[in-house]
């Protein structure tokens, strides 16, 4: 089975990295990090660097589909022409197309959410659902149909779990939760929003706002906005 997980830079690396570590650990896995064109990429930390492995042209039919999230660069992410073709192209025949925390951003800036339940990070669900998706505020993981998509970050793990669970069945996947020791025991049950105090809420959100309003962000905004205005134009048209 071929994985193809999307770098692009400004990513949180836990989003990608969290499901490769299940993923790869599946029997017949061939993963492959994929992006513009090969070569690094500097996550939303500004100093970690992923390495993309293969082009989006060299992975024309991938079984398998995950795009992580970003607090930097999930919004450049979306204006991306290229890798919103891809992700429309390489859709319609792989076996899963998946995302991890504001990841679902991006595919529902593909189009490939439109009126589908869906989760993202909960300081963008109200975002996802402005893209024409139907949050699932309260979810770690929603599955319609061949997508699924999962909450912030550390909800990759599960996601890719499940997705070991649901290829290879039950034992396959606990055998792969023990062997990476997935068994969390979070010193603080502040996981959620539902879980903390306004105040907690409050300084969380700034410091998400803080850190995902950068300039190649807003620049990218109006961008973003004028394609999805085409993009309905011309699925009105071809109607």
């Amino acid at each position: 089975m071929q994985i193809a997980i999307v770098l692009y830079p400004g990513m949180t690396a836990l989003d990608a990295i969290g499901p490769y570590e299940v993923l790869r650990s599946m029997p017949d896995a061939q993963v492959r990090f994929v992006a513009g064109e090969p070569g690094p990429v500097v996550t939303d930390s500004g100093v970690l660097v992923l390495g993309a492995t293969h082009s989006y042209a060299e992975t024309p039919a991938p079984d398998l589909v995950l795009v992580p999230g970003g607090s930097t660069g999930t919004t450049a992410a979306m204006a991306d022409r290229a890798l919103l073709d891809w992700l429309r192209q390489v859709h319609e025949h792989a076996r899963w197309t998946t995302s991890v925390c504001s990841g679902a951003l991006v595919l529902a800036a593909a189009g490939l959410l439109d009126g589908l339940p869906a989760t993202t990070h909960w300081a963008v669900q109200t975002v996802l659902g402005r893209l024409g998706a139907k949050p699932q505020r309260d979810e770690r993981i929603v599955v319609t149909g061949k997508i699924a998509t999962a909450a912030g970050v550390s909800a990759g793990l599960d996601l890719g779990l499940w997705l070991v669970g649901e290829l290879h069945g039950r034992e396959v996947a606990e055998r792969v939760q023990l062997i990476i020791e997935y068994d969390p025991h979070p010193p603080f049950d502040t996981g959620h929003p539902s879980k903390v105090s306004p105040e907690v809420r409050r300084s969380a959100q700034r410091q998400v706002l803080r850190e995902g309003v950068t300039p190649d962000a807003l620049l990218a905004i109006p961008k973003l906005a004028w394609q999805q205005t085409l993009d309905r134009v011309r699925r009105r048209v071809s109607r």
